[in-house]
């Protein structure tokens, strides 16, 4: 996996072919490739490294410049194989006429490998996606066409697969295909796209078509036809391209990052403008689509998400069972379907993710359907699989999210979960006067993080204590634990340093033999309930030399005798916590970064939308 980008039409292919992998860079990648169809041959070039090295290869290479017609690229995120030229993409079949680019998993590649091998294949990579190649080159041998050739391959293979074909016998046509991993259709005026992401294509097509599972697209200059598996020619209805896609820019800013952290108040305030109901106590979530009785039926909610969205789904249960007092759970999205997990015809299931597109997220999606449950999304990404897949949901409107580590959608998530937690409540015993408190604590929010990233300066001085470290410990009781979870895991992202988030009564269940004084521990100690119990793990910290680094609440008379360093945030409800002080772990995390040299909104080994399992 990670980006494709592809293109036929009547413009010069390799500088868009190269546009848009460009804009698809912030996914995270570690080589990239180009192909095109070219007087009956292929032209290829492949390098490891950023896209600058793909552009010197195609300069030394020379002959590419000028060429119009079909060819596809990709931008690499090295699951099978390790990231060299030999495993970048496209693959190409073993008489290099068609090249394949593919974003996904083929799991059941080493048996067809090995079948292969015995009828002389040979391989010249070590990823899953040449064996697609040869694969088509067989169908292709057997005198079947590109299209026939790709649908007949794709029969044999397990997994997931977002694919762009092209064969250099062929050169007017160029075939797409999905199964678990998206693939989008850009239609413009002088040709036609297919990319990962419409952010490759944005400023060529205006109509964007979004491929279901199981679709083949027979891509055309003059026209496009799309069938299934099973050979059924189906339509899909094209949508409107959102200009906002279009290339990101820093804005002054050192690095994405920064810039998103930065954007927090107003992304907050996007995620609430229209939602709240100040008179009576509530929300207005019309992608939910539930009547006050449908809402009032559910009995049990599970959450199910992976990573930065796990952790927010902590939070959002927490309020589930806070306001709602309907008993919640969360789900780590890759175990769910493997577990038979125990649904109810009265549970929701809530499936959180930022691009919508997680593959482990979406399986849960689907098995929760299979099971019967209510299933409602939570992306940021409109048009996402998930959310197309659950029919029902809230978008977070946090804007792009362009660096790797996430920013703005934990805290939009957080939001929108709370919310939905006020909308649940209402149905339930939540009386209108604790829900205008609610209210007015969510409408807090976009205030909340202006005021806490005034305290970057004081943060950034703070970050030379934790920049020379090698492991830190984050701890937090109650909401301030999801906070922990998400400090520790924004510092590893970014800036390699090896942290661990706990739950603080656990210290003393092991990780406090590994205290000592060069291990620091940041102590997530906002005035919540189970505060004073903190203050004790603080002290426990201390009593084993570890320098501790608190964030906590203004006002707070305690904390400055008990932690070596404070930074404090402001007061705020008890469920809307973990935003502020997360605020300030992620320009914590920033900054030890920036000091430690790290390349802040592309971490190695990181994929900002992880779409294989």
């Amino acid at each position: 996996m990670c980006g494709i980008a592809g293109f036929i039409g009547e413009r010069e292919t390799v500088p868009l072919l190269l546009q848009g992998l460009k804009r698809l860079e912030y996914r995270g990648y570690d080589s990239s490739g180009i192909a095109i169809a070219d007087d009956g041959a292929l032209r290829v070039a492949k390098s490891v490294g950023k896209i600058a090295a793909l552009e010197d290869k195609l300069a030394a290479l020379g002959g590419f410049a000028g060429k119009t017609g079909v060819g596809i690229g990709h931008t690499r995120w090295a699951t099978h194989g390790e990231p060299n030229e030999r495993n970048a993409h496209p693959q190409l079949s073993p008489d290099g006429l068609v090249a394949v680019v593919h974003n996904g998993i083929i799991e059941n590649h080493a048996s067809l490998r090995a079948a292969l091998e015995a009828k002389g294949h040979v391989f010249k990579s070590d990823t899953d996606t040449e064996v697609l190649a040869h694969l088509i080159a067989e169908e292709r041998d057997a005198g079947f066409s590109l299209p026939d050739a790709v649908l007949h391959a794709l029969r044999l293979v397990s997994g997931t697969y977002g694919i762009a074909v092209i064969d250099a016998r062929e050169p007017s046509l160029l075939v797409a295909a999905r199964k678990g991993s998206p693939l989008l259709l850009g239609l413009g005026t002088y040709g036609t796209f297919v990319a990962s992401d419409v952010s490759a294509f944005v400023s060529g097509a205006r109509k964007v078509i979004y491929l279901e599972d199981g679709d083949i697209a027979t891509v055309r200059r003059d026209r496009l036809d799309i069938r299934t598996l099973d050979d059924v020619r189906v339509a899909r209805t094209p949508a409107a391209v959102d200009p906002a896609a279009g290339a990101p820019e820093k804005g002054g800013y050192e690095h994405f990052m920064l810039k998103e952290i930065h954007e927090q108040p107003e992304a907050i305030a996007n995620t609430i403008r229209g939602r709240l109901l100040p008179l009576d106590g509530t929300a207005k979530l019309a992608g939910l689509q539930l009547e006050a009785r449908e809402l009032a039926s559910i009995e049990n909610i599970v959450l199910t998400a992976c990573g930065t969205s796990y952790y927010a789904g902590i939070a959002g249960a927490y309020a589930f069972e806070q306001f709602a007092l309907i008993p919640s759970r969360v789900e780590q999205a890759a175990e769910f379907r493997y577990r038979n997990p125990i649904v109810r015809p009265d549970t929701a299931l809530v499936a959180i993710s930022q691009s919508g597109e997680t593959a482990d997220t979406l399986a849960a999606t689907r098995e929760a359907k299979r099971k019967g449950a209510l299933v409602l999304s939570v992306c940021n990404v409109v048009g996402s699989t998930i959310a197309r897949e659950a029919g029902r949901g809230v978008y977070l409107h946090a804007g792009p999210e362009i660096g790797v580590a996430s920013t703005k959608a934990f805290l939009c998530q957080v939001t929108v979960l709370n919310m939905m937690a006020l909308l649940l409540g209402r149905t339930r015993q939540l009386s209108n006067p604790e829900g205008t408190e609610m209210v007015k604590a969510i409408e807090s929010l976009p205030e909340l993080v202006r005021r806490t990233l005034e305290k970057e300066d004081e943060i950034r001085r703070i970050a030379e204590r934790l920049a020379g470290a090698k492991d830190a410990f984050y701890i937090g009781r109650g909401y301030m634990y999801p906070a922990a979870l998400e400090g520790a895991l924004k510092l590893k992202e970014i800036s390699y340093l090896h942290a661990e988030g706990y739950h603080a009564a656990e210290l003393k269940h092991g990780p406090i033999a590994l205290l000592a004084e060069d291990v620091p521990v940041v102590a997530c100690a906002a005035k919540i309930p189970g505060h004073e119990k903190t203050l004790g793990n603080i002290q426990e910290c201390r009593a084993r030399k570890s320098p501790v680094i608190a964030i906590a609440t203004e006002g707070d008379g305690d904390i400055e005798a008990l932690a070596d360093e404070v930074v404090y945030v402001p007061p705020c409800a008890e469920n809307i916590s973990p935003i502020p002080v997360v605020v300030a772990e992620q320009l914590l995390a920033y900054h030890v970064a920036r000091l430690r040299g790290e390349p802040i909104d592309q971490p190695r080994n990181l994929a900002k939308s992880v779409t294989v399992e």
